[in-house]
């Protein structure tokens, strides 16, 4: 092997290994506990984008009174038949033992018209998500305390349902972590078959992960960029199934090198160098990549491109100088049983599966080609009939009472009184009033509160919330508060928020999606040195996105009984898989270009097929399984996110990288590595470093 770089030879060195493991190592726990994660106070609009109408109620809305923070809506249903006027009255004498900070928008409730229930709107103070989820615990509490007999009581409405997402993500930080690290120690044992070995990758990038936390959300606050619990659950999953895959590719060559050299620290310092390439390469194509996530015009999206980034780079930089130093020092005995030892047979040699993969491809190039992008196009046919856009009452997996409690509201009642659209406004009130009753969207509409200037109603729709019926209700009234020339009255509540979520990641979609893929690019011409290889891997991932959104169609809406996707669901899949997907990619084309340097580009990819196939293979599979993790939580957004991505890396691992892109590889020869010549220069040359290694 030729002489490897001074910074590989420094970290895996005799007395230095000791300072390289633990100095990374004691930094991080230093950083951890001294900074500690972040804190900040989430706002209505952190997740609602930038120059939208719903956006500028909300904003408007912040400065009404304190007492009118947030409305959440009291529903009574009696247990059989109709409520009796004893109920009613005593449903009225309760209302004075509401908490502190809530208050009664009515002096009693409201009966419906088949006296089967009553409701009541109640303003609550507001504030953060964890204020408004304990005022509404609060509230629940004392109702059901004063409830009468033969009376069931609910809260619903707006606050209720915010209440309810937080209740989501109580915890979720823990139960993401605990899932998350066991499903990787799993997998890392099942790969090694070692007792010993598996944990101290798994300490490494576990040890990344808590920094990358911290020093993410404190580069989002100095940056002043959104956060919330999603952000840090997402940001945990990318660094284990990140670091974890580095770690992989890094003691897959490691154990190698160890086979041919019977000093363990030179034989890790060969891998670091031969690893150090493709590490870097792949975690500098997802940092640019997840940084175009900054474009967004939703502030929690744009909080998630840097959180993402700083992730990464974490994970990268633990696993290339702590990771290497560490496994020095355990020495050889850390891959008991099956302890390497100089002339047994290496990766490629006992790699029997992969290369009868290999082989079978190189019969027939062509004919695997077209077989692939056939299985690619059906797979990926389904996306084209995609909906996006989920109700409040689509958002969670288990049904919560903020959810049940609208259903039974909209039995007795018009059905859009669960949530009401807020029509928020600097202009003149009577005139605002009068043109939100006169609208053919409007069922019913009265104030609600006024302040400082601001005035907001509350305008029950003529539509059942979270349908397309709402959608274009809102779209009537958003017109009739035009055409009547209140340009400073806007629209907001859920069902406007909904469309206008669904606008603004349209035009996300239409502003990341080409800058991920022109940054991509650029990044493997770079590393590459070559136009042909980097149009054609990026092509191959953007079909893998494609087929994966394809299966995750059809797995949701066939199998599972959704009617849409989330609206952040194919961007965030398209960067994670775009980005992720190019990892594999980069590590199989660099093994190929290493081994086409000494062997040509034909038998260069069948080696470096039989090299990387087992350990590319099981780093696609713990991270599809890392994505899947995102499902514990009763979020769907969240569940389908893990489901798209998993399929995405499986299908990238075990078909794309596997069959298609050796296959194009072995069709185009050395025209595939183009300006580039790197095995036919190599071999004429006859370089020094050739012959070395």
């Amino acid at each position: 092997m030729g002489e490897t770089p001074s910074w590989a030879t420094w970290t895996t060195r005799r007395g230095w290994a000791w300072v390289a493991a633990l100095v990374p190592l004691l930094v991080a726990a230093g950083l951890i506990v001294g900074l500690g994660t972040a804190t900040r106070t989430s706002a209505e609009t952190d997740t609602l984008p930038a120059g939208f109408g719903s956006t500028e109620a909300a904003t408007l809305a912040a400065s009404l009174p304190d007492d009118t923070g947030a409305t959440a809506i009291v529903l009574w249903t009696a247990d059989e038949g109709e409520l009796t006027d004893d109920q009613v009255a005593a449903l009225a004498s309760s209302l004075g033992d509401l908490p502190d900070d809530a208050q009664a928008a009515l002096g009693s409730p409201l009966p419906s018209d088949d006296g089967t229930a009553a409701f009541l709107p109640v303003a609550l103070t507001g504030g953060s998500a964890t204020a408004v989820a304990d005022q509404v615990t609060a509230l629940r509490e004392a109702l059901r305390a004063d409830v009468p007999d033969a009376v069931s009581v609910a809260v619903t409405g707006p606050a209720a349902i915010q209440a309810d997402l937080a209740e989501v993500f109580s915890g979720a930080d823990v139960t993401l972590l605990a899932t998350t690290a066991t499903v990787v120690a799993i997998l890392l044992v099942l790969t090694y078959r070692s007792p010993v070995l598996w944990v101290v990758p798994l300490v490494v990038v576990g040890l990344a992960d808590r920094l990358a936390t911290v020093l993410a959300t404190h580069a989002m606050a100095a940056t002043g960029l959104a956060w919330d619990e999603s952000t840090t659950g997402i940001l945990s999953v990318l660094v284990f199934g990140a670091g974890t895959d580095y770690a992989l590719l890094l003691i897959s060559r490691y154990r190698d090198e160890l086979r041919r050299e019977e000093n363990r620290h030179r034989a890790m310092a060969r891998a670091l160098h031969r690893t150090a390439e493709a590490v870097l390469g792949s975690s500098s194509t997802v940092v640019v990549g997840v940084l175009c996530l900054l474009l967004s015009l939703t502030p929690t999206t744009r909080g998630l491109g840097l959180a993402s980034a700083v992730g990464v780079v974490v994970a990268a930089v633990m696993v290339m100088v702590a990771l290497p130093a560490a496994l020095v020092l355990f020495g050889r005995w850390v891959f008991w049983p099956k302890v390497p030892h100089v002339g047994t047979p290496t990766s490629e040699e006992t790699a029997k599966v992969w290369g009868r993969v290999g082989r079978a491809v190189a019969r027939r190039p062509r004919a695997v080609l077209a077989a692939g992008v056939v299985v690619i196009a059906l797979a990926a046919s389904p996306a084209l009939g995609l909906r996006t856009g989920l109700s409040a009452a689509e958002q969670f997996l288990d049904t919560p009472e903020s959810i049940s409690a609208a259903e039974r509201l909209g039995e007795s009642f018009p059905s859009g009184s669960s949530e009401p659209a807020t029509v928020v406004s600097t202009d003149d009130a009577d005139t605002v009033l009068a043109t939100v009753q006169a609208s053919a969207a409007v069922s019913s509409a009265q104030p609600s509160a006024s302040g400082d200037g601001v005035t907001q109603v509350d305008a029950v729709l003529d539509a059942e919330p979270g349908s397309d019926a709402a959608g274009t209700a809102v779209e009537t009234l958003r017109a009739d508060l035009a055409d009547a020339g209140l340009d400073g009255t806007y629209v907001g509540g859920s069902d406007a928020e909904r469309i206008d979520e669904a606008a603004a990641a349209g035009r996300d979609r239409l502003v990341i999606f080409p800058l991920v893929l022109l940054l991509v690019l650029v990044a493997l011409v770079l590393l590459l040195r070559s136009l042909v290889a980097p149009l054609l891997l990026v092509a191959t991932v953007v079909a893998t996105y494609g087929s994966a959104l394809g299966l995750g169609w059809l797995l949701f809406t066939q199998v599972l009984g959704f009617s849409a996707l989330d609206v952040s669901t194919p961007l965030f899949a398209f960067l994670f898989l775009v980005a992720l997907g190019v990892d594999y990619n980069i590590f199989l084309i660099t093994r190929t270009r290493e081994e086409a340097e000494r062997h040509g580009t034909r038998e260069g990819v069948l080696r470096a097929l039989s090299a990387t196939g087992g350990v590319i293979t099981s780093a696609g599979i713990l991270l599809a399984a890392v994505f899947a993790v995102l499902g514990v939580l009763p979020l769907v957004v969240l569940a389908q996110l893990g489901v798209v991505i998993g399929i995405g890396v499986l299908l990238d691992t075990l078909l794309v990288r596997t069959v298609i892109v050796p296959s194009l590889v072995l069709t185009l020869g050395e025209r595939f590595w183009w300006p580039a010549r790197p095995g036919r220069s190599r071999q004429q040359a006859g370089s020094p470093r050739h012959l070395a290694d």
